[in-house]
């Protein structure tokens, strides 16, 4: 019974950031399937390229929205590590879109604007179930222990900026006091 409580708990915990996602998700598939379609067919641009092109624009909007919403409460890492960690997995998933795409487009060889949508969907879909378990692996780091000293780690060697260190804060608070009363006041705190 206490596994079953537990993994309810797991889940329930697990929603709010799983609704976030699919927000972030749901807008991101939006430019992405939307923009491949419109380059793919109004445009004339070839699928491979189009596909290239919307995912790009998807994985600006979808990094930012996860970052600042969807994963703000897990542990951040430096900027330009966790951009280009983002960036390597999104390819990963644009290689997962694309394969599905270039076997239906090539080798299947249905060139029809269903196809190509129904193939992108699908290929979006994968890369995106992907995308959620390689973020929380990789990117947005769970808060624990392990990744706290890993943060630290990273500070130390100049990955990342650590402000606001329990130590920072009490030598803070107590170069405020001195200021304000003077090092009698301090001394006894």
């Amino acid at each position: 019974m206490p596994r079953l409580a537990s993994l309810r708990k797991r889940v329930t915990d697990l929603i709010p950031e799983l609704a976030k996602f699919g927000v972030v998700g749901a807008i991101g598939s939006v430019v992405d399937l939307g923009g491949a379609a419109y380059l793919h067919g109004a445009v004339g641009i070839g699928p491979m390229v189009s596909k290239a092109l919307s995912l790009t624009a998807a994985t600006i909007i979808t990094y930012l929205g996860s970052r600042f919403w969807t994963f703000r409460h897990r542990v951040n890492q430096a900027l330009l590590r966790e951009g280009m960690l983002f960036v390597a997995l999104n390819l990963v998933g644009l290689a997962i879109a694309e394969c599905v795409i270039a076997f239906v487009s090539y080798g299947l060889d249905l060139k029809h604007a269903i196809a190509y949508n129904a193939a992108s969907l699908v290929g979006t879909g994968l890369g995106t179930i992907f995308r959620y378990f390689s973020y929380k692996k990789w990117v947005f780091l769970a808060d624990t222990p392990a990744a706290a000293v890993a943060s630290g780690e990273a500070a130390v060697s100049g990955l990342v900026d650590v402000a606001g260190t329990s130590e920072e804060e009490a030598l803070d608070e107590e170069a405020l006091l001195e200021e304000l009363f003077g090092t009698a006041e301090a001394s006894r705190r």
